[in-house]
């Protein structure tokens, strides 16, 4: 499991004086993006390879507030990814400074091809920076049912 240290800040709270939403999701990009970084994927590698990572869904259940100047510790375990690489499935959690979970977070996205906008598999260096992490018990190969899962439609304005 990566672990990443944060403190919340002035910014990081909203008008009910707790970690605002908007806050979890920034922990959870900047985690995810210093593993990556661990991984390999820099902006220059990433960019040299014309790939980026995009986000489908972040589900976040909420089970404490946490308050202005707390520390915070940031988890991330890669739980699923595709034969490919294409798709991942990354779940973050929240602890506080006992060690007390205090929100979990699924997410699921894939890497974009910057050059033509589609989604694409991994090269292979890239592809064996990830299967050589560490893995959890509960990791699984994602198929595309996987990435299919909370499927929703855009509805136009008529």
């Amino acid at each position: 499991m990566y672990l990443k240290d944060f403190e919340i800040r002035w910014s990081d709270v909203d008008a009910n004086r707790h970690l605002a939403n908007s806050a979890y999701l920034n922990f959870m990009s900047h985690t995810r993006m210093a593993y990556l970084m661990g991984l390999g994927f820099t902006h220059k590698t990433m960019a040299a390879h014309e790939i980026g990572p995009v986000v489908f869904y972040e589900h976040i259940y909420y089970f404490k507030e946490a308050f202005l100047g707390k520390p915070v510790r940031v988890s991330m375990e890669v739980v699923g990814m595709s034969e490919d690489g294409k798709f991942f499935e990354f779940h973050h959690n929240f602890y506080d400074d006992k060690g007390r979970n205090f929100a979990h977070c699924e997410m699921m996205g894939a890497w974009i091809d910057l050059k033509t906008r589609s989604l694409t598999a991994l090269s292979e260096d890239f592809l064996a920076a990830f299967n050589k992490a560490e893995k959890p018990d509960n990791f699984r190969v994602l198929t595309k049912e996987d990435t299919r899962k909370f499927v929703k439609i855009p509805k136009d304005l008529a």
